[in-house]
């Protein structure tokens, strides 16, 4: 009987959330980086950036470009965990929790750096937004590694075991 983790299902919900999310945001900064970098979900960096760094135009579309190129990151990772996750059938061990571990780093800290550029310049709805964001990735983060240092006991404990002695049958 193959034995599903709880990080494993919590990063498939999170990337159910953010592969369509972030892929629509960063494409609309894709396709018009002015327009698409002044959508809720990118506001905070431009309006910071465009009242405190008085940047000028051609340097507002290389940030937009950045902050879309950092979210289609994210977005790769979580999908590569995602086809990971399915494709193999027994996931007791973390070894395959880099793609999920390093999206939901990369991730955090975009929303987490958004939420605090969103508070600078008053931005309400997008605070919430990031902060909402940022607490759902830092949540996985934790039950991630929490999973993984229960089953780095769990595999210590049972390689214990001295060599000569058997265990007992249930």
């Amino acid at each position: 009987m193959s034995v599903v983790r709880i990080s494993t299902i919590n990063g498939l919900l999170l990337a159910l959330y953010f592969i369509p999310t972030w892929t629509i945001a960063a494409a609309k900064i894709a396709i018009f980086p002015i327009r698409g970098i002044y959508e809720r979900a990118n506001i905070a960096p431009a309006i910071f950036a465009s009242d405190h760094l008085q940047l000028y135009a051609a340097w507002t579309v290389r940030l937009a470009w950045l902050l879309a190129l950092s979210k289609f990151l994210v977005v790769a990772f979580f999908a590569l965990f995602v086809v990971i996750a399915l494709l193999s059938a027994r996931r007791k061990d973390g070894d395959r929790d880099e793609a999920l571990t390093l999206a939901l780093m990369v991730g955090g800290l975009i929303s987490f750096a958004s939420m605090i550029l969103a508070d600078k310049v008053g931005e309400i709805a997008a605070l919430r937004l990031h902060a909402t964001e940022s607490l759902m990735l830092i949540g996985g983060l934790l039950i991630t590694s929490m999973d993984k240092r229960k089953g780095e006991s769990a595999s210590r404990l049972g390689s214990a075991t001295p060599a000569g002695i058997a265990e007992p049958a249930h």
